[in-house]
């Protein structure tokens, strides 16, 4: 109630009520955001860390000199203070000195391949 000869000060019940729902709307939209982008940040450490780890693959069969034999081989390795699945796909190529390798890393129990890496061996000289 306002009485003559004085001036309404502060804000309403109403006003208060309606900016703390728009508060309350936006701190909604940004957690949102941010929970996505913590998501999004984790897959692609993910995904880091699997190609590092195909990387690691192919590195020691050049370093190692190895001619692995045409097939499929599958493992697991210790990354990174995780535990991982690789598969290796060996093929010849139009060269016979040279064999086509093709790395797969997966998460240890999980399906979704999180990278793929293809390279080349030299076959070492004897």
């Amino acid at each position: 109630m306002i009485f003559p000869g004085h001036q309404q000060r502060g804000f309403t019940l109403i006003e208060i009520l309606v900016a703390l729902a728009v508060v309350a709307i936006s701190f909604a939209g940004i957690v949102g955001v941010i929970g996505q982008a913590a998501e999004t940040t984790g897959s692609l450490r993910d995904r880091n860390l699997a190609l590092w780890l195909a990387q690691n693959r192919l590195a020691i069969h050049q370093l190692e000199k190895s001619w692995p034999g045409i097939g499929t081989r599958t493992g697991n390795d210790e990354f990174a203070a995780r535990e991982w699945q690789w598969e290796e796909q060996v093929q010849s190529s139009v060269h016979d000195d040279i064999r086509r390798i093709e790395i797969r890393i997966r998460q240890k129990d999980d399906d979704h391949i999180l990278a793929v890496l293809i390279g080349v061996l030299r076959k070492p000289p004897t």
